[in-house]
């Protein structure tokens, strides 16, 4: 999967975990598409790492997605956990 792949894979899982996770997080496209690229490195990571299941690097695979939109979720909640607050007062 090239860079243009992993930019769409990205944008799309950023999107679903913020449908799955409502509320007030850093938005916009660049921030949904930066969540959702990080999260998908990030859920790779975790899968590889600690459940012993490397994700392939096949665009339609399901454990690509599910393992990028898990990173992404796994962000967004890391984010409401330490910067949560500092957004509900505008």
């Amino acid at each position: 999967m090239g860079i243009i792949g992993w930019i769409i894979l990205g944008l799309l899982a950023g999107v679903i975990a913020k449908i799955l996770l409502p509320g007030r997080d850093p938005g916009g496209l660049v921030g949904t598409t930066v969540i959702g690229i990080v999260g998908a490195f990030l859920g790779g990571w975790i899968s590889a790492k600690f459940l012993d299941k490397p994700i392939s690097k096949d665009f339609f695979d399901l454990a690509t997605w599910v393992s990028a939109i898990g990173g992404a979720l796994v962000l967004l909640i890391l984010y409401r956990i330490f910067f949560g607050n500092s957004r509900s007062h505008r």
